[in-house]
C-alpha cells in the first residue's frame, strides 16, 4: 500500500511517499481502508520529534483518519501515528462509529478539533454563559470550531484572533463578536478593548509573547488553557503572579481526555451530534493527496492556511 513514511526526522523534506507492506490486524483491531486522513499542526512537531510523545523511527505520520472497515462500518479514530497511508490497523475500542447524516470531510474535520475545543472550553476552561472567551488561532481547525461551540454556549463576548482580512472575515462569520490580529505588538490591549476590560478564558495557542500579553489581561478569576505553543518559545511563571490575581493556567492534551473514555465520550457524543443536525460545521481548508503531503506541512507550519487540512490517500 502508499503511505508517507519518514526515516530521520526534520521538516516537510523529510517525509516519502513509499510503498509498504499492508498491516495486519491483531486481536481486538479492525482494519480500516482510510478515505480522509487529517493534518494537525501538531503532525509537524511529530516530523521533528518535538511532540510530547517521542516518536519512533520509521514512522509513518498522522494521527487521526476516516474510513471504512472490513465489515463496511464507517468509523474515525485518533491514533499515535500511521494514518497518512491506504489503510491502519487500529484497535477496535478507539473506532468512533460517524453518523450517516455526517460526510466523511467534516467527520475528519471535528474528530480532533471537534472534541478538543468541546473539552477545552468545558471542561479545562469551564466557561459559562455570560462570560468573555478569547480563541487563539481562531480561523484554524480548532478554533473555528471553538467560536462556534462558544457562541452556541451561551458566552458573552467571542473574541478571536487571527492574522490577515481573509481569515479574519471568517472569524467574524463563524459567530464572532470581534476579531484581533494575532501579531499585533498591542496584542493583550487590543483584546481588552474588544471584551471590554472582561476577559474571563482565553484559549492560548501561540506561546511567547501571546501568553505574557494574554494572561496580563485577565480578570480575577479567569482561566487560561494553553492548547498549543505554535511559536515554540515556552514560557515561564511566576506563581506569585496567579496567587495576587487569581488566574489559573492549565494545559490540555487530547491524549489525555481519550485516557478517560468518560469524558472523551461526552464531548465526542455533543461535537458529532451538532455537526449532524447540522449546528456545528468544520471550515475545510483543502483536500490534497498523499503526494502533496510536503507542500501541505510547508502551508500549515508557515501559517498560510485556513480551517481543516485533509489527504486523501487515494490520490
Amino acid at each position: 500500500m502508499k503511505a508517507i513514511q519518514i526515516e530521520e526526522f526534520g521538516g516537510p523534506e523529510v517525509m516519502n511517499l513509499v510503498e509498504v507492506p499492508e498491516p495486519v490486524p491483531g486481536e481486538g483491531e479492525s482494519l480500516v481502508r482510510i478515505s480522509r486522513a487529517g493534518v494537525n499542526f501538531s503532525d509537524t512537531h511529530i516530523t521533528n520529534d518535538q511532540y510530547i510523545a517521542r516518536q519512533q523511527l520509521p514512522l509513518i505520520p498522522g494521527i487521526e483518519f476516516v474510513g471504512v472497515t472490513d465489515q463496511g462500518q464507517r468509523v474515525a479514530a485518533v491514533v499515535p501515528n500511521g494514518s497518512y497511508a491506504e489503510k491502519i490497523a487500529t484497535p477496535d475500542s478507539a473506532l468512533v462509529p460517524i453518523p450517516d447524516e455526517v460526510d466523511d470531510e467534516q467527520a475528519a474535520g471535528i474528530m480532533i478539533q471537534g472534541v478538543t475545543a468541546d473539552a477545552v472550553l468545558r471542561i479545562s476552561g469551564g466557561l459559562k454563559a455570560g462570560e468573555n472567551v478569547v480563541v487563539g488561532a481562531a480561523a484554524g481547525g480548532t478554533g473555528s470550531l471553538a467560536v462556534q461551540l462558544a457562541r452556541s454556549m451561551g458566552a458573552g463576548k467571542v473574541i478571536g484572533l487571527a492574522s490577515g482580512e481573509e481569515k479574519q472575515r471568517l472569524v467574524l462569520e463563524l459567530g464572532a463578536d470581534a476579531v484581533v490580529d494575532s501579531r499585533s505588538p498591542d496584542l493583550g490591549a487590543e483584546v481588552s478593548e474588544a471584551a471590554g476590560g472582561q476577559v474571563d478564558v482565553v484559549l492560548e495557542m501561540a506561546g511567547g509573547d501571546s501568553f505574557e500579553q494574554l494572561l496580563g489581561i485577565l480578570r480575577p478569576f479567569g482561566r487560561m488553557v494553553v492548547v498549543g505553543i505554535a511559536s515554540r518559545e515556552q514560557n515561564q511563571l511566576r506563581t506569585g503572579k496567579l496567587l495576587k490575581n487569581s488566574l489559573s493556567v492549565t494545559g490540555f492534551w487530547l491524549m489525555h481526555l481519550l485516557a478517560r473514555p468518560d469524558l472523551a465520550r461526552d464531548s465526542i457524543d455533543r461535537v458529532f451530534g451538532a455537526t449532524a443536525r447540522g449546528d456545528l460545521k468544520a471550515v475545510v481548508g483543502g483536500t490534497y493527496g498523499l503526494s502533496e503531503a510536503r507542500k501541505v506541512h510547508q502551508d500549515i507550519a508557515g501559517r498560510k492556511t485556513v480551517g481543516k487540512l485533509l489527504l486523501d490517500p487515494t490520490r
